[in-house]
């Protein structure tokens, strides 16, 4: 089921503006990868690339290829809707539709697929998401409360059932323990660790420690100035950007004698 992703050369544009320049990597089926930089250095906007949530924004537009299993993402008559089933996203607050129930939320984006299922396929569907996102036990006797009654903690892992629903093959996860409390965060990245065994995990993060702890492999990503594109300084296993880069902008990052 999971899947592994090449990019070549990606340039990311909004307008004129050329926002990323030149990324080329490869990330592993069943791993996670971090991308770690600072501030406006791209990071977020090459994430939403890998699965064309950037299009969203009036005027984006990429250039190079993003290949899934050798199947390029931005190929001729390629259905962004499709790529984002295939490719689901976490995002940095968690969104449950406030209106709906528990359920709802679990089941949204495959009803947003059209998919037809049975009363007691739907059922079996949202045990094994809110199982899989570590959150069943605690709110299988309320599946018809609103999801915006949980915790932040829960919320997000709401927000993960519902991305693992539609069965991806990869999750897009921007900064999603930004807003939530340490051991929020840690149930979070406990979950990361088991969901690796069957997604390719791809995570955005400010927190260089969770990105030491969570991933297998770490990009840094920097800027060179205001208005300059963002760029892939480093790419390695965690381990070797942590301890021994071999870039000396990532080096200064990573022990905090940056910008």
């Amino acid at each position: 089921m999971s899947k592994r992703i090449d990019v070549n050369d990606l340039n990311v544009y909004y307008g004129s503006f050329k926002a990323v320049e030149g990324v080329s990597l490869s990330i592993e089926a069943r791993s996670v990868t971090a991308f770690i930089g600072p501030s406006g250095c791209g990071k977020s906007t090459f994430l939403r690339t890998l699965n064309r949530m950037h299009e969203v924004i009036p005027g984006a537009r990429v250039e190079g290829e993003v290949l899934i299993d050798g199947d390029n993402l931005y190929g001729p008559g390629v259905d962004p809707v499709l790529v984002r089933r295939q490719v689901g996203m976490v995002f940095q607050r968690p969104n449950p539709f406030p209106t709906m129930s528990i359920k709802e939320n679990v089941l949204a984006g495959v009803k947003l697929n059209s998919q037809r299922m049975s009363k007691s396929d739907q059922d079996a569907l949202v045990e094994s998401s809110l199982v899989g996102a570590n959150l069943w036990n605690e709110v299988k006797d309320r599946l018809d409360k609103p999801g915006s009654g949980l915790s932040g903690g829960q919320q997000q892992r709401l927000c993960i059932a519902r991305a693992i629903a539609v069965k991806p093959d990869v999750l897009l996860m921007d900064e999603p323990c930004s807003a939530l409390d340490p051991i929020s965060t840690l149930a979070i990245e406990d979950l990361i660790e088991e969901l690796k065994s069957e997604y390719t995990i791809v995570i955005v993060t400010h927190n260089m420690q969770q990105a030491s702890r969570v991933s297998d492999k770490t990009a840094f990503f920097n800027i060179a100035g205001t208005g300059k594109p963002g760029k892939l300084i480093e790419y390695d296993d965690t381990t070797t950007i942590f301890t021994a880069p071999k870039v000396k902008d990532t080096e200064d990052y990573v022990s905090g004698r940056f910008g």
